[in-house]
């Protein structure tokens, strides 16, 4: 007799998605920036990503991954976007097995 059909779900960074494979986006990383808006990741950084439209239990999928750690490009809420591999590693999506 079998039980209940388990789910395992794997949370991962966005750059560890292939071309063509989709997540949902769990979180948004806080930058480590000096604090000053410039640099990696300063106070605007969670902001600026989110008015693009990568919040939480967004569907996000990756249409093109640059070789020699170049940009991604994704499609989110039917918009395609060019993200650095900075910005795409602090974005965290969930995939179903």
């Amino acid at each position: 007799m079998e039980g209940p059909r388990r789910t395992e779900k794997a949370e991962l960074p966005l750059t560890a998605l292939r071309d063509g494979e989709s997540g949902i986006v769990t979180s948004v990383e806080e930058g480590r920036g000096g604090g000053h808006g410039r640099g990696r990741g300063g106070w605007g950084f969670k902001k600026r990503l989110m008015d693009m439209g990568l919040t939480p239990g967004t569907r996000v999928t990756v249409v093109k991954s640059a070789p020699f750690r170049g940009p991604l490009e994704v499609s989110v809420r039917g918009s395609r976007l060019a993200l650095g591999r900075g910005m795409a590693e602090r974005v965290f999506v969930e995939i179903t097995k």
